[in-house]
């Protein structure tokens, strides 16, 4: 009898329910190629949840997230919730599916498709043949540290605080991760940090390079993080696979995630230990194109693929999405935020059409 998953919905704001439409067909029609069953449950999530039920993250969605077998988000967020309390704000909902779920894994992969090349606002000769694979420790450091918050102090000035903090045990599981990643890559793995003046970063490098001593099959680098962003830009095709703390991870996944020329084309994943993960689209909820069929869903579509890949343990099926989306781009056809001339234009719908008739072929 065929396996049948159950997968968690969470369109949220702006362009989220229109990109998640696309990524749902695509995943039943490969679902239909590679003979499983997908059920699909809906929640709230962000704003949407916000304007509901009051709250950015009921609880009623992290226990179906925890039911499922995999999420399978789209975006949060928007203008009209930019000037709520901290508590209140889209983006608390989003980490608390992150902690309530315990995915300290994110993964974000950011690979130059040679179709769009030219579409980088960096010269060609620098970003031809990029492949870059940021593991992002996703439930530590600054984020989540204790203490937190804007206290006053004796003299009644006010005092915002955040700490960075790792125990041993978080950057050994993130370390792990980023090892075997490294080890199906290309053997190659920089840990980025900042232990010149961070305690926390000191402890940072000492573990990872303790634990990478079990791994002889991949080279490990060190580098500080404000090099990194240099490098990255500078000489993108010097890096596989970087690992690093949640701050830097955020900063650098979105350095990685331009060189591609748009952040509207890259997928992410974020695994626990155990239990589903939440698979993404790195991009924003984009409210100034919301309703209008004008987004690009291959971020989210491509999100579905690495769904299939590291979530449900379907590689093929994942291998047929991200070739449905060669094709699309072999064919010309590209949304706005990747039209060059001499293209095709198309919105949304029309472009999932397209991956849905390649998938066919």
């Amino acid at each position: 009898m065929p396996k049948n998953y159950r997968i968690t919905l969470l369109p949220g704001d702006g362009i989220g329910p229109e990109i998640i439409t696309v990524a749902v067909e695509v995943l039943e029609k490969v679902a239909a190629l590679e003979g499983f069953s997908l059920t699909f449950h809906q929640g709230l999530i962000g704003g949407a949840a916000i304007n509901a039920v009051g709250e950015p993250l009921p609880a009623a969605t992290l226990d179906l997230c925890r039911q499922s077998d995999g999420v399978l988000l789209a975006a949060i967020g928007g203008y009209e919730w930019d000037n709520l309390p901290r508590p209140l704000r889209p983006e608390t909902g989003l980490l608390g599916l992150r902690s309530g779920l315990g995915l300290f894994a994110n993964l974000r992969p950011a690979r130059v498709l040679p179709q769009l090349v030219a579409a980088s606002s960096l010269r060609p000769e620098v970003v031809t043949g990029v492949d870059i694979m940021v593991v992002r420790e996703l439930t530590g450091g600054v984020y989540f540290g204790q203490p937190k918050g804007v206290f006053a102090d004796e003299a009644g000035h006010r005092r915002g605080v955040n700490t960075m903090a790792y125990t041993e045990a978080e950057i050994d599981r993130i370390a792990r991760v980023a090892l075997e990643t490294a080890q199906k890559r290309n053997g190659r793995l920089c840990s980025v940090d900042k232990a010149n003046v961070l305690e926390v970063s000191q402890l940072w490098r000492e573990r990872v390079t303790e634990l990478a001593k079990a791994y002889p099959g991949v080279e490990l680098t060190h580098m500080y993080v404000d090099n990194a962003a240099m490098q990255l830009v500078r000489y993108p095709r010097q890096f596989d696979t970087i690992v690093t703390g949640n701050l830097f991870g955020d900063i650098l996944s979105d350095i990685a995630a331009m060189l591609t020329g748009s952040i509207g084309m890259l997928p992410s994943a974020s695994l626990g230990a155990t239990g589903p993960g939440v698979f993404e689209p790195v991009h924003g909820s984009a409210p100034d194109i919301a309703g209008q069929d004008k987004a690009n869903p291959i971020a989210q579509v491509l999100s579905a693929a690495l769904l299939l890949r590291y979530g449900l343990g379907h590689p093929r099926g994942a291998e047929r999405i991200e070739g449905a989306v060669q094709k699309v781009l072999d064919q010309g056809l590209r949304t706005g935020d990747i039209m060059a001339p001499g293209l095709t234009l198309v919105g949304c719908r029309r472009m999932g059409e397209a991956l849905l008739a390649a998938l066919e072929a």
